[in-house]
């Protein structure tokens, strides 16, 4: 099937050969015609598969069309909710880059910064408003933002957002909505909270399901080093002696680490930076705007700082540190493959963090192709009983530390939403 199929006009097919889009992703093979049609969707799908696109498209149709038929001054006619402000930016980015074609105008409010840029785009009319909870939360408060137009509406990411605490401020956000609308629930997860919460915003959806978060896409190459802690580094600057490596998203585990990664590499003479959240958001996005115009060679980011950054054609994905968590390890790699590209992941794997290479071996169903051309193998010796003692032991802590970080986040806002640093 071509984008031709699915009925898009001209405008936006226009903008989608220009970036050489020509065969829609399965989500968006499945969502556009339903969103077309007016209905309300309920779609799983994790960050990758292409649901930008899939909600982007028909909202930008339905608004020109709209549009059309009407001179009236521009009204918010869509709001898309997001919980990061990189997410927010992309897919702000993905609308302009649909739309350019279409006279549409859109625009992203986050915290953070300073909101004067912000309120002076809303005060010179948008059709389409990107938004984090709690910055639309403070707008709408001041009066610079009113939903009584609202036609359209996206939940996006909606498991993260109640990972993250957001849950008071989007149900204050649901109830300034028009009950006559078209709203659209993506999730990466359908936990029964998260089922609960799209029966308060859809009307009859009709669900769409893609890339259950056990799977890794066939495009990706997936590439295991069984090494030692101690010549971790020196594996790493070993794989990275092959310049054919040169866009790499590299995770750590810990801020302190991704920093200490990152002075190893500028010593090796290797352009790199760091992204977390100790990071201030004007630093972050000027990093990530370095490293997708090639600028910098490896991102190194924590799962934290690297929730909803999204790179066009990224080929490379590192694992510097193993996940404790194996669904963790499905959504980095992820990031790399998108949209049918190839792309290849990485492990670096010490003694410590066999047991999580086990783990999500058995999460994804398949064997990762271990390389053994290593000039720093690990020592082949199996874990002895205190060693294996140690493992779970450290295992239960760092989950109990994962999960506790989470139900934090969800204490932090009992009656006004997490607005904190990821808002």
């Amino acid at each position: 099937m071509q984008f031709e199929d699915l009925k898009i006009i001209e405008p936006i097919l226009k903008a989608l050969k220009e970036e050489k889009y020509s065969v829609p992703t399965d989500i968006q093979e499945k969502a556009i015609p339903l969103i077309l049609d007016r209905k309300d969707v309920l779609g799983s799908a994790q960050t990758g598969t292409g649901k930008t696109a899939a909600f982007a498209i028909p909202i930008l149709q339905h608004l020109f069309l709209d549009r059309q038929q009407q001179n009236s001054p521009r009204k918010i006619n869509a709001l898309i909710i997001t919980p990061t402000r990189e997410l927010a930016i992309q897919i702000a980015e993905s609308f302009s880059t649909y739309g350019r074609y279409t006279g549409l105008k859109n625009t992203v409010v986050f915290g953070g910064v300073k909101q004067g840029n912000q309120t002076d785009a809303l005060q010179r009319g948008v059709d389409i408003l990107v938004a984090t909870p709690g910055r639309l939360l403070d707008l709408m408060d001041q009066g610079f933002v009113r939903l009584n137009n609202i036609e359209y509406f996206v939940l996006d990411e909606a498991d993260r957002m109640l990972d993250m605490g957001f849950i008071h401020d989007i149900k204050k956000i649901i109830a300034k909505l028009p009950a006559k609308r078209q709203s659209l629930f993506f999730s990466a997860t359908m936990p029964n909270n998260i089922v609960g919460l799209s029966r308060k915003i859809l009307k009859n959806p009709i669900k769409v399901d893609v890339s259950p978060i056990s799977s890794t896409a066939d495009t990706i190459q997936q590439y295991l080093y069984y090494t030692n802690k101690s010549t971790k580094k020196d594996l790493l600057n070993h794989i990275l002696r092959d310049r054919k490596i040169d866009q790499v998203l590299l995770f750590s585990r810990t801020k302190h680490g991704a920093d200490r990664i990152t002075r190893d590499l500028k010593k090796e003479r290797i352009k790199a930076a760091a992204i977390h959240g100790d990071k201030a958001q004007n630093a972050r996005q000027k990093v990530l705007q370095q490293f997708k115009d090639g600028e910098i060679r490896v991102l190194v980011a924590t799962d934290i700082a690297a929730r909803g950054i999204d790179i066009d054609k990224l080929g490379y994905v590192i694992n510097y540190d193993i996940p404790n968590i194996a669904e963790t390890y499905v959504h980095r790699i992820g990031r790399c493959g998108r949209a049918g590209d190839e792309g290849i992941s990485i492990s670096i794997c010490e003694p410590e963090e066999n047991g999580y290479i086990k783990e999500i071996e058995k999460l994804i169903d398949q064997k990762i192709e271990v390389v053994n051309d290593n000039p720093f193998p690990q020592t082949d010796r199996p874990m002895n009983t205190k060693e294996k003692q140690e493992f779970e032991k450290e295992k239960n802590r760092r989950k109990q530390e994962f999960f506790a970080a989470k139900n934090k986040s969800r204490a932090k806002s009992p009656k006004g939403g997490n607005r904190g640093r990821f808002n």
